[in-house]
């Protein structure tokens, strides 16, 4: 029985002595998101890009805005508009195969 509690308590200060590591590794935003809807855009048209410009950028203002330090909100803003663009990439090289 002394074997059992001690293991238990081994098992639970390990536990609890890689919490703080995990938090230390999950990103700031991990829990935030923000989508850009492109399905009703036309991309091809200047409209559409103007419209879609718009949307990201008020993804981007509303996801970096907890950002205090203003590199790290700059490094926020670029990171948000590169994974939209990408992504809005994907999709219409996608939507271009079918």
């Amino acid at each position: 029985m002394t074997t059992l509690i001690s293991r238990i308590a081994g098992i639970a200060t390990l536990a609890l002595a890689a919490a703080p590591v995990a938090a230390l590794v999950t990103p700031a935003h991990a829990a935030g998101h923000e989508r850009v809807y492109v399905s009703d855009l036309n991309m091809a048209t200047a409209a559409g890009k103007a419209t879609f410009d718009k949307r990201v950028d008020h993804a981007v203002r509303h996801f970096c805005s907890t950002e205090a330090n203003l590199s790290q909100r700059a490094a926020c803003q670029t990171a948000v508009r590169d994974e939209a663009m990408a992504k809005a990439s994907s999709n219409v090289q996608y939507a271009s195969r079918i």
